[in-house]
């Protein structure tokens, strides 16, 4: 048995520990680790006697997608703090506006000593505010500010339009790059990168993964634990490198960049020790293999070395040495050259493009009796770890067994050779797994994305980003896609050169309020023909439903598509009534309902210039979240499809495109049903000719009975009233037998749990309750959402 609970520790734990807590444990995610970060920060000033203040910007999207969600959440320990936290309407402006924190200090009122910013968005942010990013580190930093860029990257575009790797452009605009392994390291190199970005007088890059950002862990908070040095080696020029007033010596500004701000983040990083030497060989054996990683990689070589069967006992044995690096770019000269020291080659394990591995070598070159460097390609110029994708620990594991072989004897290769016939074993059994079914992503019951993305016979749509996206692989005549702010812009192009005369282009508030306008104005310069269907749904969908970052609604929509000359302007809804007689509609602009769709699509179709549907109807997914919160009303009616009249000709899903209609199977073949547990009472299904609907109004559902006693007494008609008489029958006959109670393991060693299921079931929040547990028991815990 486990030991029991102190009491005592319960009670002085809370939820807000991760935020409150000075010194101690707490467990934390990575995205609130990243919220806890400017809280150290200026408590780390204080304690120097410094009054700072911080600022936060930028613009949410994976695996930062809910960090705005998060910050807002904690807004009182923000407040106490004395940070602002603003959402830029997008991220270059969110970039310009960290970059005016750090002039507060130049001009006479400052209320602080300074102020330190944090600028957050995903790679195609990084992209479109690198013109920001060089201004800013050629202006550079405040003494008592500096600034972190948080870069969030999906490796394997789960989430994006492209597979994503910011350090190339972060190197373009001269941002040193940190590269945390862990949810702790996320808090250390973040006050490392601060104390770097004063002392170097640059932003510092903060790279953001899901498999970092997104897990939670214990971590260690202590006033302490990071104390940064400045370093001794390393003489900055007479006037310093921190920001000034107008200066304009642009080639100056170049030199003090390339001469002095470079040159000290390396300072920063020997003097602070970041990149360090984890293994080592043992007394009076010769090193032979180094194996180099930062981040994601470093944890999942960790992994690949115990796959193996190798620790850092085994690895002393084997002159093997393991090098964890803080700072990928710029990489400092001298550890690496201690670190290569007497090894025959050095293994670089890292995503994507070779980084580490190319400044490593350039580093060695010309040192006496330099190892040769590996990564991407062996020693023979043969690829051995990919460029594209995402790493995983048993593609590393079968990289390192390579370049383990001259190391170990029989014993070990043989050991070694078993546990890679194991991994290829499991590989082969899921290869020949055939899947069920695919999932492929939908859209939610009920979202107006399911009518407003229908274009006329013959018309045919261009997509973007948001959650419209997805018609690209439905029945709805979408093709293409641009990136973020440029939607409809490639018809500007295109349309010179086609006796195609007229295309939609779909495109959602958030991006519309994002940049998206933009591109209609460009599209009404080119003077094409086009019609901009702009979907309002009150809530930025795609990243977790958040509000817009300023003032936006429908009339002022339709106002500002009419100065910029798109005429005409029709909007289309599900609730026409509820405008008031007073609404601030630009001229010309008329409301129709959305049962006229098409015959205002039709009419748009024919004419010249850029016309606009602005089509209103809030997102399902926030509809059920303000329900569950009684912030939206809820209708009492719900629709039902009679199986006994359903004939299965699957017309309320040709209709309604909703996901809610699912088949079922009776003894007279297969008909259908609605799953009322996701059905967001959109009702767009009962427009068909079908008299099998039947609409419910003033009930509520039964709430299931216990299994085997039947239904419970009263109500309106449930899912289950659908089921055939024998599929009833055969419900009501099974009860559940009496399981035994399992069997506790004793928790003396790691132990992993697998939780499976889809995201919104409950899933998550089981992880955490499971890692939180063992927190409160005073074992340390990682989980992974």
């Amino acid at each position: 048995m486990n030991a029991p609970v102190d009491p005592k520790l319960l009670e002085q734990t809370s939820l807000d520990d991760k935020y409150t807590l000075d010194a101690g444990v707490a467990f934390m995610t990575g995205t609130q680790a990243l919220v806890r970060l400017p809280m150290l920060q200026r408590d780390a000033d204080a304690r120097l006697g410094k009054n700072t203040a911080g600022f936060i910007s930028g613009y949410r999207g994976s695996p930062l997608g809910s960090y705005d969600l998060t910050l807002s959440k904690v807004s009182k320990h923000l407040k106490q703090h004395h940070i602002v936290f603003q959402p830029g309407v997008n991220e270059d402006l969110a970039a310009t506006s960290i970059w005016g924190t750090q002039q507060v200090n130049m001009f006479a009122g400052a209320r602080y000593d300074g102020v330190f910013g944090i600028w957050y968005g995903k790679g195609p942010g990084v992209d479109r505010s690198g013109d920001v990013f060089k201004h800013a580190n050629m202006a550079g930093t405040s003494p008592w500010g500096g600034v972190l860029a948080l870069a969030g990257d999906d490796h394997g575009a789960k989430s994006s339009t492209t597979a994503h790797q910011s350090e190339q452009i972060l190197i373009a605009c001269s941002t040193p790059v940190f590269y945390p392994a862990s949810v702790q390291d996320i808090l250390d190199y973040g006050l490392h990168g601060f104390a770097m970005s004063r002392y170097a007088s640059l932003w510092s890059g903060i790279k953001c993964v899901t498999d970092i950002v997104e897990s939670g862990a214990t971590v260690e908070l202590a006033p302490g634990r990071v104390t940064p040095v400045i370093p001794t080696d390393f003489v900055l020029p007479p006037d310093g490198l921190s920001i000034r007033f107008n200066y304009i010596d642009f080639i100056g500004e170049e030199a003090r960049l390339l001469n002095y701000k470079l040159p000290a983040v390396k300072a920063y990083v020997r003097a602070n020790k970041l990149n360090q030497v984890l293994w080592r060989e043992g007394a009076g054996v010769k090193p032979k293999l180094g194996i180099a990683s930062a981040g994601k990689a470093y944890a999942d070589t960790r992994q690949a070395l115990a796959d193996l069967g190798i620790d850092q006992k085994m690895a002393a044995d084997l002159g093997i040495r393991l090098y964890k690096i803080a700072v990928t770019w710029p990489l400092e000269e001298t550890g690496v050259r201690a670190f290569a020291q007497g090894l025959d080659e050095i293994f670089v394990v890292e995503e994507k493009r070779a980084l580490i591995e190319s400044q490593a070598k350039e580093i060695l070159f010309g040192t006496p009796n330099p190892p040769r460097v590996t990564g991407k390609t062996d020693g023979a110029g043969q690829a051995l770890l990919p460029l594209h994708g995402e790493l995983t620990p048993s593609i590393i594991a079968r990289a390192l067994a390579a370049r383990l072989k001259p190391l170990v004897g029989a014993a070990l290769q043989a050991r070694i050779d078993a546990r890679m016939a194991f991994l290829d074993a499991k590989e082969g059994a899921l290869a020949k797994v055939l899947p069920i079914a695919v999932r492929t992503p939908y859209f939610c019951a009920g979202c107006p994305h399911n009518t407003t993305t229908r274009v006329p016979e013959g018309s045919r749509a261009l997509a973007g980003i948001g959650c419209h996206y997805m018609a690209q692989w439905m029945d709805r005549e979408t093709s293409t896609f641009t990136h973020m702010g440029a939607e409809g812009v490639t018809w500007a192009g295109a349309a010179h050169f086609t006796d195609e005369k007229h295309v939609f282009v779909n495109l959602g508030d958030g991006t519309y309020f994002h940049s998206g306008l933009l591109a209609i104005r460009a599209a009404v310069a080119a003077k094409v023909n086009a019609t901009y269907k702009i979907l309002f749904n009150d809530a930025v969908a795609m990243t977790g439903g958040q509000q817009h970052d300023g003032l936006l609604n429908p009339w002022l929509i339709s106002q500002q598509l009419h100065a910029e000359g798109v005429t005409p302007i029709m909007v289309v809804t599900d609730e026409p009534e509820k405008y008031a007689a007073s609404t601030a509609w630009a001229p010309g602009t008329t409301v129709h309902h959305r049962d006229q769709l098409d015959a205002v699509q039709k009419q748009l179709r024919e004419l010249p210039g850029i016309s606009a549907v602005i089509y209103d109807q809030t997102c399902a997914s926030e509809k059920r979240r303000r329900r569950k919160i009684g912030t939206f009303p809820d209708p009492a009616k719900r629709a039902f499809i009679n199986d006994a009249v359903c004939e299965g000709c699957g017309d309320c899903s040709v209709q309604s495109n909703c996901v809610s209609i699912e088949p079922l199977e009776t003894e007279f073949g297969r008909k259908r049903k609605i799953n009322q547990s996701s059905c967001n009472k959109d009702y767009s299904c009962v427009n068909g000719f079908c008299p099998s609907f039947v609409t419910v109004e003033g009930g509520a559902l039964k709430k299931p009975g216990k299994p085997g006693a039947g239904a419970a007494a009263g109500g309106a008609p449930s899912a289950a009233d659908s089921m055939t008489a024998s599929a009833k029958a055969g419900a009501d006959a099974t009860a559940l037998p009496d399981f035994p109670a399992p069997q506790i393991p004793a928790v003396t060693q790691p132990f992993n749990i697998l939780v499976t299921g889809i995201g919104g079931t409950g899933v998550i929040t089981i992880g955490q309750i499971i890692a939180v547990a063992a927190h409160l028991e005073g074992k340390s815990a990682q989980v992974l959402d």
